[in-house]
């Protein structure tokens, strides 16, 4: 890799994903390659239709040995944990919890990708690391310009790899993203940026 992903060595050890079209296969690809010690906890929010009232944490855990939940409101964020944002929801993290609301739609989707990004980057800083995946219409752009304007690091799955390209493209036109890598790049990086390693 040419790119200086994470020079100062910080450890960042939050990790949230976002994503729609095409997000579930991206995420299980990522999830796919961390280790079940993953000094880390990880929340990923894709785009889900309201009345999708299944629990998608069995199907995004298969080829992961991490623990992978659909959370309740005011679960404690554990390290080793995968969160996936249930049907209708909004998820945040907060300083060592998870809340869950109904508040109103953004970009026409609950749960949106910029809540979480945007609450994580509040109560984490440079602790985090956002990415942004597969998917149409510009959600988690915002929320990528709140992780990095807190000292986080943004990245995004190439757009030429991705099923539909625009959310990493907007995320590339308009903020400091760090790196646009593959799924497989990006679960490499995941674990060397948890440990503090300099990428």
């Amino acid at each position: 890799m040419t790119i200086s992903i994470n020079p100062e060595g910080i450890v960042r050890d939050v990790i949230v994903m976002g994503a729609s079209a095409g997000g579930i296969e991206a995420v299980i690809e990522i999830l796919s390659r961390l280790p079940e010690d993953l000094p880390a906890f990880i929340g990923v929010v894709i785009h889900r239709g309201d009345k999708s009232a299944s629990n998608w944490s069995q199907m995004l855990g298969k080829k992961t040995k991490l623990r992978v939940v659909e959370p309740a409101s005011g679960d404690s964020l554990t390290r080793g944990f995968v969160y996936i944002a249930p049907s209708d929801c909004h998820m945040r993290f907060g300083h060592g919890k998870i809340s869950l609301d109904r508040s109103a739609k953004e970009h026409h989707t609950r749960p949106a990708v910029d809540p979480l990004f945007m609450s994580a980057a509040l109560a984490y800083g440079s602790r985090v690391v956002g990415v942004v995946l597969t998917g149409g219409g510009h959600d988690g752009m915002q929320g990528l310009l709140g992780v990095t304007n807190t000292g986080g690091l943004s990245l995004v799955q190439k757009p030429s790899e991705a099923q539909q390209a625009s959310m990493p493209e907007y995320a590339l036109a308009r903020d400091h993203v760090r790196a646009a890598l593959t799924v497989d790049e990006i679960g490499d990086v995941l674990v060397q940026l948890a440990r503090g390693a300099v990428v």
